[in-house]
């Protein structure tokens, strides 16, 4: 991450919870459907350019730079929306996705599916 100082909004600076290394996990929705589309990761600096640019902007932790939805391989994210929990420590954005979200080529990251057994008790006719 950058060493400059970002351009982010004080007030908005002042309610971000960050990780130990200074990041905000960015959860991306689509406008529209709902869908969960991925995770990524934002710092003060991305959360500026996406808010600035309407382009969605991560901080990649393998690469450690920064990084445009798109910018390489098309598949972009129009940001519509922007939320931030209400603890500080999650973003939600909502996008207009063209081509694929995950780098795996599919449209969502989550498409393995985990079984899930819970205790099957009727409510019905109590």
């Amino acid at each position: 991450m950058s060493d400059a100082e970002t351009s982010l909004d004080a007030a908005i600076a002042a309610r971000l919870k960050r990780t130990p290394d200074g990041l905000v996990a960015a959860i991306v929705q689509e406008h529209g459907t709902g869908e969960v589309l991925m995770l990524a990761w934002m710092d003060e600096e991305a959360l500026h350019r996406t808010l600035t640019t309407g382009k969605a902007t991560y901080w990649s932790r393998s690469r450690r730079e920064y990084w445009v939805k798109g910018a390489t391989s098309g598949h972009t994210q129009r940001v519509r929306t922007v939320a931030l929990d209400c603890d500080g420590d999650a973003l939600l954005l909502t996008v207009e996705q063209t081509g694929a979200a995950c780098h795996t080529g599919t449209h969502t990251c989550f498409t393995d599916e985990l079984s899930v057994f819970t205790d099957e008790l009727s409510v019905e006719g109590q």
